[in-house]
């Protein structure tokens, strides 16, 4: 389990369990500077000391391979694993030091105001009830601008904090590959290290930008979320287990004459069961004072203000502890009133206290009649008129043409009238952005909310056999016109991505484009927007899966899937590490890589297409995402080290098929995932010890020999 992200809704609240996720994040940051800072000096030294190089380079490579990544959410895509992975493969590294300084900043400075907002509120808490009324009122006044300020800092502090946090992923190893391409041209050989190196690095590279294009999209929403609960954050209050939570001081009182103190607690309180749990917390320590104690409320009981000589304050009494009252305060006149309500005392408020979901509000979009005619005209216009658009669906259109549009278009007088495959008066970029936003209206996504969490999970792990099955499976679960829309619009993304070289829109960037659109949360949080990256994924799935997945029915036996991270308990051992070379290394890239070898090397493979950011439309990267897999019997492969043309010609078999009698998961992007049953084309020896080459699903690679049997 990774970082737990940083909800703004809980600046508000500033809970326990808040602060102690804040500080995670800061020990992560303050581990990761550390870490910075011996790499650097480590790369000094490795550049300097050229009498003992290669004893600079082992321990930096040691430094390399010893990290990892933390990740907030509880999964990370492809890209990250692979970019995680690059770390043990890589032995060099630099990095700018100036943005842990400026976390560093932003952390005192929270620190600083947290102090200041809580000493006055114990201050002003401590005001004697029968001072002025308007010295009150001033200080009321007084006290709620600086909470508000306090409030402001804390949004800013936790939006700078999870953006660091996710930046650093990919400005982490950019300077690293410039550090590793310079090490190339020191060395005479470094045109074959190089070529050797390339095809690690180009995926690298499109790893890098496509996490740098799903941050990019996710710092946007997470900005808008933090406006919109800046705003009005009341609208903005997570669901919560509770009827009411929040921090209240409760009276000590002690024996004479030391009179009684107030000690600052959190409180929880769940109206069903009228259970109330209360936790001694202080800031200024950092954490809770104890366990603290849970009772069940009896009676609440508002305290006036001549009964005791501060304000905002109420008595509740526990069932179990008769005619003994607990006196607590509140932060405010609101607060106290929330809190009377909730707990069944006077003056209760007619709005509940409880936080609830704020339903969105629904367009006039409809999965009816009307909206596939709107879909079908707008699909076709496209595929008539744009199809080959450089950035189509990427380059939006002027907001008020596309609402003009719209309008016409959700009349139904006026529906038919409209001539998109032939009128100039509507742009490409109009239409695109027509139907995008045709989608978006809709009372709920076209993926609904009910199954959202069930198609994320399966684009979070497991092989891609394994999540194309699941998101075949829970496709079928869809309302049947939810289902035929989304195949009309499947359908024409991918007659979109097959024009890609023209269009310069991928899968991937199509994933990008229509993730949010066709799938979103039903409750805007910080931890919904982790998930962004993976809903990218599942609309890519459903591209370069159209076809089985829309015209085959699913496998009803895929809701307990036999998909293994290791080998089932019958299945005979794997060969631990393989001991032959897909390519033959210099010695320079043994000593760099700890001559680690090629088994223990992480290359994950990646089956996306590579994304582009708008900037980089028009100069499209020629190189794929897909690594290729290892090759086959090759004879001057053979030749070159040291065997004859009869050797090779002796490790070719005829070609036939086989059968797996295990399943399988795939450890290096080299080997093959597959389930019971697979059924694998063109099987052949492999110079591999142990192991098989074939193909299964056009996708090439190697099989364990003693999983399988041939046919």
């Amino acid at each position: 389990m990774g970082l737990q992200p940083l909800e703004f809704s809980d600046c508000y609240l500033d809970s326990p369990w808040f602060r102690e996720r804040i500080r995670a994040h800061e020990a992560e940051l303050e581990r990761t500077n550390k870490f910075i800072k011996e790499l650097i000096k480590d790369g000094k030294n490795l550049i300097a000391a050229t009498k003992s190089l290669s004893v600079a380079q082992r321990k930096f490579a040691h430094s390399l391979r010893d990290f990892k990544f933390e990740f907030i959410g509880d999964a990370v895509t492809d890209d990250e694993r692979c970019i995680d992975a690059s770390l043990r493969e890589f032995s060099n590294f630099l990095k700018n030091l100036e943005e842990q300084r400026e976390i560093m900043e932003e952390k005192k400075k929270f620190d600083k105001e947290t102090e200041k907002n809580y000493s006055l509120i114990d201050k002003h808490l401590n005001l004697s009830a029968k001072k002025k009324d308007s010295h009150l009122q001033e200080a009321d006044i007084q006290v709620e601008q600086n909470r508000q300020h306090f409030y402001e800092l804390s949004l800013e502090y936790v939006c700078k904090l999870q953006e660091i946090q996710e930046r650093k992923k990919f400005e982490f190893v950019e300077p690293m590959l410039s550090f590793f391409q310079g090490m190339f041209t020191f060395y005479h050989q470094g045109h074959e290290l190089a070529k050797d190196f390339n095809h690690y690095k180009m995926e690298l590279q499109i790893n890098i930008q496509n996490t740098r294009n799903r941050f990019e999209g996710t710092r946007s929403e997470v900005e808008e979320l933090m406006n919109k609960i800046r705003q009005n954050p009341k609208d903005h209050k997570r669901a919560s287990q509770f009827t009411a939570e929040g921090y209240l001081y409760v009276q000590e009182k002690r024996p004479a004459p030391f009179g009684s103190s107030w000690v600052k607690h959190y409180c929880m309180y769940r109206k069903a069961a009228k259970k109330f749990n209360m936790i001694p917390f202080e800031h200024r320590s950092g954490g809770k004072l104890g366990d603290g104690e849970v009772f069940f409320l009896k009676e609440c009981t508002k305290r006036h203000t001549d009964s005791i000589d501060r304000r905002f304050c109420f008595d509740i009494e526990a069932a179990d502890r008769p005619g003994v009252s607990l006196t607590m305060q509140a932060f405010s006149e609101e607060e106290r009133k929330q809190w009377l309500e909730a707990l069944g005392g006077k003056e209760a408020l007619s709005h509940s206290f409880n936080t609830a979901i704020i339903p969105r509000p629904e367009g006039s979009a409809q999965l009816d009649k009307l909206g596939f005619t709107i879909i079908r005209k707008c699909i076709s216009a496209v595929e008539t008129r744009g199809i080959n658009d450089q950035g189509l669906y990427r380059v939006v259109g002027v907001s008020s043409k596309v609402q003009r549009l719209l309008s016409m278009l959700m009349d139904v007088k006026t529906c038919h009238e409209v001539d998109l495959e032939n009128s100039a008066d509507w742009e490409v970029k109009t239409i695109t952005s027509a139907l995008k936003q045709y989608l978006r209206s809709l009372p709920e996504p076209l993926m609904t909310y009910e199954l959202h969490g069930d198609f994320i999970v399966p684009a979070k792990s497991g092989s891609p056999e394994s999540r194309v099955n699941a998101i075949h499976f829970l496709v079928h679960k869809l309302p049947e016109k939810n289902k035929e829309m989304l195949d009309i619009l499947v359908k024409h993304l991918t007659n979109v991505s097959n024009h890609s070289k023209q269009n310069l829109m991928t899968v991937a960037n199509l994933g990008v484009v229509f993730g949010p659109t066709l799938m979103r949360p039903q409750e805007e949080t910080v931890a919904a927007l982790m998930d962004l990256k993976f809903q990218n994924i599942v609309v890519e799935i459903l591209i370069e899966n159209h076809e089985k997945i829309f015209r085959m029915p699913p496998d009803t036996t895929f809701p307990e899937p036999t998909c293994l991270s290791a080998s089932p308990p019958n299945a005979p051992p794997r060969q631990s590490k393989r001991q032959g070379q897909r390519t033959k290394r210099p010695v320079a890239v043994y000593n760099l890589c700890l001559e680690l070898e090629d088994g223990d090397s992480p290359n994950p493979s990646k089956e996306d297409t590579p994304t582009s950011s708008l900037d980089s439309l028009s100069s499209p990267s020629p190189v794929t995402a897909a690594l290729p897999g290892p090759p086959g019997p090759d004879k001057n492969h053979l030749l070159a080290d040291g065997g004859s043309f009869g050797d090779w010609a002796s490790t070719i078999v005829s070609s036939r098929k086989a059968r797996a009698v295990y399943p399988c998961e795939a450890e290096h992007s080299s080997e093959l995932s597959f389930e019971i049953g697979a059924i694998f084309e063109d099987v052949q020896t492999s110079r591999e010890p142990g192991w098989l080459e074939g193909t299964l699903n056009g996708k090439r690679g190697l099989i364990p020999q003693n999983y399988v049997k041939l046919l």
